[in-house]
């Protein structure tokens, strides 16, 4: 990735699948976990690759922060679709419960590669409004 430009309540520019009514603006995974299953950045079409950071333990209502500007809002886990198969057969089953998370732009902002994240967990009581 050489940078993402997330726009508030839409998603990442020029994504065709950018819209404002959708939680699933943006997927988050982490390195470490496509590393276990061989599987290389893009493989199974995240948006951002974290690294040092375990995407399987955030929960919803987490927000991460890239660089100065960028927010994401934790909407739910990303489930495996039919096309982690096309990669390898049974991949579909084998990351189940860890393909990554799903995310909502709250903040508008440029995601370039080796941008600190910082996270801040879900306060007590916050809820994500379903679809």
């Amino acid at each position: 990735m050489s940078s993402l430009n997330l726009i508030e309540g839409l998603g990442i520019e020029g994504d065709r699948h950018a819209r404002a009514e959708k939680r699933n603006q943006v997927l988050v995974m982490d390195v470490e976990t496509l590393d276990e299953f061989g599987l290389r950045a893009g493989d199974i079409r995240e948006n951002i690759a974290t690294r040092g950071l375990g995407v399987a333990d955030l929960a919803e209502g987490d927000r991460l922060r890239f660089g100065v500007d960028a927010e994401v809002l934790i909407s739910h886990p990303c489930a495996p679709c039919y096309k982690m198969d096309a990669l390898r057969p049974g991949l579909q089953q084998e990351i189940k419960g860890r393909r990554g998370m799903l995310a909502i732009v709250t903040q508008g902002g440029t995601v370039l590669p080796g941008d600190v994240i910082e996270v801040t967990r879900k306060p007590d009581g916050d809820n994500i409004k379903a679809d």
